[in-house]
């Protein structure tokens, strides 16, 4: 009989902890990493050759809205593809419970705007077999899952519960409303959530609702969020993850999240809860090298005084692809936010109003800020959606035609997509022009958790689940910039620490055997700089994936879940409630 279910042989093992990386055989039974080394003799039920090949733990993404995807696609891709064996869902106050059953349309309707996920699937996907936040873990508990799930407390359906949804929009709460808050966060906590999270970027927000007005999370005071703040206080327990960024339309999104506002609000949010705090968003942009060093500063001071606080680092090389049927990024500009809102008939309409178009042209600044550096003249054109006498375009870019016709580069691309009723494909450059030696700086930071893959929201247009894959590919491969060591513990232990995530994001005898196998040699997103659509969403819509070479496994609970890319049947991930599963 065989001593253990799995051994995996000569790999590379690289702990996740930091300390050096050396070659050895690692095995597993029961679902947990059962012996490391001392086993030339040891059998198993499955040997797997690693020679030449590294042994990891599995990724943990902390930054996800796999709320509604992940009852239907068990893997949560675009992220298991790519390494992760653990997400958080939840993130930035948005969410599905407590929803009461006649407020499910409008919850979702919330989401098809500031995540843009498509309200079909979700009205198909969900088994909606849930009203309370407890029950909605339950349901997640009873899902077939690829992944590992911990979720947080989202503050938004909270809010609504309490004051409904027109009063959370038009007045603040009263007493008796934030005591049922809190009431409400207490049963969330009690039932396993990990914590609370929230998005509050103002009456401009860059995510507003399905509507164009204001998520509730982003006009709400700040001491409300003090408020909620005490319930962790008070429990000794959970963790916070806020976007924080009251719109400055004269300032960029990035400035705003790094300023000295931002920053005292965000060092009392973490004195009151007397918990870890994941501040997003922290990213190195090449138009602004000092931005990053001065959050690495702060960061790096607040916690020498003992606040935990933690950047979410934004660092993947991504860019956009899309039509205007389906991009929100530049919601920010009110002129821009009004002609997209709508039906795709009111949309054409709008971009056929020319004191509209001057109102957007003389907006262009505010663009930069909403989609973190896009430009406009940079786009090119991809496809004329079936429109034919647009062909001449296609390959160009904005500012390329612009010069040819002596007009304005966004005013090529609103005709070009009013003509084509908004059919026409772009394509941005990279969004934030990355370079490596100032990402390698926010990534050496202890203090900055790399991230941000948005999972299951945006996929029209942008994918950032592929972070584990470039990071490794760009500064440990190419760029040589992070050790295998650093990289693996930055996207496993770190945020496993931060999150509260108490026994993922290392490799160690009796605890469970969360692995990536993998050839750092031939590792890459698959199309590479490029993305495919796959019609795979429950109704029958599309989506933009990215796939990955050089996986060879991904290990969740000793069980593969995936080999070479291709999912094995095995749905052996746990609902890790209050970090632990």
């Amino acid at each position: 009989m065989a001593e253990f279910d799995l051994i995996i042989r000569q790999g590379r093992i690289v702990d996740g902890t930091g300390v050096p990386s050396f070659i050895g055989d690692l095995a597993i039974k029961d679902g947990k990493v059962a012996q490391i080394e001392g086993l030339r003799t040891a059998t198993a039920r499955r040997v797997l050759d690693a020679d030449g090949l590294i042994v990891a733990p599995g990724f943990i993404d902390l930054h996800t809205h796999y709320d509604a995807q992940i009852f239907w696609d068990p893997y949560c891709t675009i992220s298991g593809w790519h390494g992760v064996t653990s997400v958080v869902l939840g993130n930035c106050g948005f969410g599905f419970a407590p929803v009461r059953p006649e407020e499910r349309d409008r919850a979702m309707l919330a989401m098809t705007r500031n995540e843009a996920i498509d309200f079909t699937a979700m009205k198909l996907g969900m088994p909606w077999d849930w009203v309370s936040y407890p029950e909605f873990l339950d349901s997640l508990e009873r899902t077939p899952k690829g992944v590992n799930c911990a979720s947080f407390a989202p503050l938004a359906p909270i809010i609504v519960w309490a004051m409904g949804i027109e009063a959370a929009k038009s007045r603040q709460p009263t007493r008796d409303e934030i005591a049922e808050m809190k009431r409400l966060l207490h049963v969330a906590m009690d039932a396993g959530a990990c914590g609370f999270s929230l998005q509050k970027l103002g009456e401009d927000s860059v995510q507003p609702d399905y509507d164009g007005t204001p998520m509730v999370t982003d006009i709400m005071s700040d001491e409300l969020i003090l408020e909620f703040a005490s319930v962790l206080r008070e429990r000794g327990e959970g963790f916070v993850q806020l976007t924080y960024a009251p719109f400055n339309s004269k300032a960029s999104l990035a400035e705003v999240v790094a300023s000295d506002h931002t920053r005292t609000f965000v060092e009392k949010l973490a004195r009151e809860s007397t918990r870890p705090i994941l501040h997003n968003v922290v990213m190195a942009l090449a138009l602004m090298p000092d931005l990053h060093r001065k959050s690495l500063a702060w960061l790096a001071d607040a916690n020498a005084r003992g606040l935990r606080i933690f950047g979410q680092g934004d660092h993947v090389r991504n860019w956009f692809e899309l039509t205007y049927e389906d991009f929100n990024l530049w919601d920010s500009a009110p002129a821009w936010k009004e002609a997209f809102v709508g039906t795709d008939e009111e949309k054409v309409a709008h971009l056929h109003d020319p004191a509209l178009r001057r109102r957007m042209l003389e907006e262009e600044s505010l663009l930069m800020s909403g989609a973190m550096g896009a430009s406009i003249p940079k786009f090119t054109l991809l496809s004329t959606g079936g429109h034919e006498a647009l062909a001449g375009y296609v390959g160009r870019t904005m500012g390329e035609i612009a010069a040819a016709e002596g007009r304005h580069a966004i005013d090529v691309m609103l005709d070009i997509a009013r003509d084509s009723r908004l059919k026409a494909e772009f394509k941005s450059t990279l969004v934030k022009e990355p370079r490596a030696e100032l990402t390698a700086e926010l990534l050496k930071s202890p203090y900055v958790v790399p991230g941000i893959s948005d999972g299951g929201a945006h996929s029209k247009f942008f994918i950032g689940g592929s972070y584990p894959t470039d990071m490794l590919r760009w500064m440990v491969k190419e760029e040589k910039l992070l050790t295998l060591e650093e990289a693996h513990q930055k996207l496993s232990y770190l945020p496993a620490r931060a999150a509260g995530l108490r026994d993922r994001g290392f490799i160690r005898e009796g605890f469970p055997a969360d692995l990536v196998v993998y050839d750092l040699e031939a590792l890459r997103p698959d199309p590479d700089w490029r993305y495919e659509r796959a019609a795979d969403l429950p109704g029958g819509d599309w989506r933009r994936i990215q796939r990955a070479v050089g996986y060879r496994w991904t290990i969740v609970n000793g069980e593969i879940t995936l080999a070479d890319g291709q999912p094995t049947g095995a749905t052996s991930g746990r609902l890790l409630r209050g970090g632990r599963g």
